[in-house]
C-alpha cells in the first residue's frame, strides 16, 4: 500500500526520488487512531488527538521536497502533531528539531517516538512562533500549519541558503518558499494553495 501511495504522489509530480523513497519506507498507519488504520494510505488528511490532523501524504511529500534535504542537514519542524512527518525527515537522515504546542499531542507523540525508536534531537513543547533561538541557525525550517504571517523569529533562524517552508494565510494558505540569500535579503516563492490547521501562538 505504501508503494501504491507513492506511485500516486508520483503521478501527481512528486519527483524527488528519497522523498518517494521515505513514503515507501515510513508506516504511516502506526501514526493514525486505529479507527482510520485502513485508509492510512489513501492520499488524504485524517483527523488526530487535540482536533488537529495528519497532513495529506502529498503534503507532506511536497513540503519535504521544498527543503532539498541532505543527510545531517539541521531542520527545525514547527507543528509535530502526528511525528509522521518528522519520521519522513527523520528517514532522510536529517537532524530534527521539533516543537508542539499542544500538550496533549506532545505526551503521545514522545511515548511514540521512544516505543518506535524514532529519535529526534530535540522534541520539544512550546511556541512555534519563537522557533528555537538557542539551537538555530537552521538548514531548513518547516511549518507544519497555516500561518497569517510570517513569523520574523523563523527567518532570522535560517541559515545563509537556508530554506523555510510555510503555507501562509488564515482559512486557505499559500504554500511559501523563503530562501537566505544573506543577512537581509530573501528570495520568496509562491508554489499554490493548500488547507492546513492554523499555526497557534502562545499569547503569554
Amino acid at each position: 500500500m505504501r508503494n501504491k501511495l507513492a506511485d500516486v504522489l508520483a503521478e501527481k509530480g512528486i519527483a524527488d526520488p528519497a522523498v518517494l523513497s521515505a513514503i515507501r519506507a515510513v508506516p504511516r498507519h502506526l501514526f493514525m487512531d486505529s479507527s482510520f488504520e485502513g485508509h492510512a494510505y489513501q492520499d488524504k488528511a485524517f483527523p488526530i488527538a487535540a482536533d488537529q490532523t495528519i497532513s495529506q501524504p502529498y503534503t507532506v511529500a511536497f513540503q519535504t521536497a521544498l527543503l532539498q534535504l541532505k543527510p545531517d542537514h539541521k531542520i527545525l519542524e514547527i507543528g509535530t502533531g502526528s511525528g509522521y512527518q518528522t519520521a519522513v525527515l527523520l528517514y532522510l537522515k536529517a537532524k530534527v528539531y521539533s516543537i508542539e504546542r499542544q500538550l496533549e499531542l506532545f505526551k503521545k507523540t514522545s511515548i511514540f517516538f521512544k516505543k518506535m525508536g524514532y529519535r529526534p534531537k530535540k522534541l520539544i513543547f512550546g511556541d512555534g512562533y519563537k522557533g528555537l533561538p538557542q539551537e538555530g541557525p537552521f538548514d531548513g525550517i518547516l511549518v507544519t500549519a497555516g500561518a497569517p504571517e510570517v513569523p520574523k523569529a523563523l527567518m532570522s533562524q535560517l541559515k545563509i541558503g537556508g530554506r523555510l517552508v510555510i503555507p501562509v494565510g488564515i482559512n486557505n494558505q499559500v504554500m511559501t518558499l523563503f530562501i537566505r540569500k544573506s543577512a537581509k535579503e530573501f528570495e520568496k516563492k509562491e508554489l499554490g494553495s493548500f488547507r492546513f490547521v492554523p499555526l497557534l501562538e502562545n499569547k503569554n
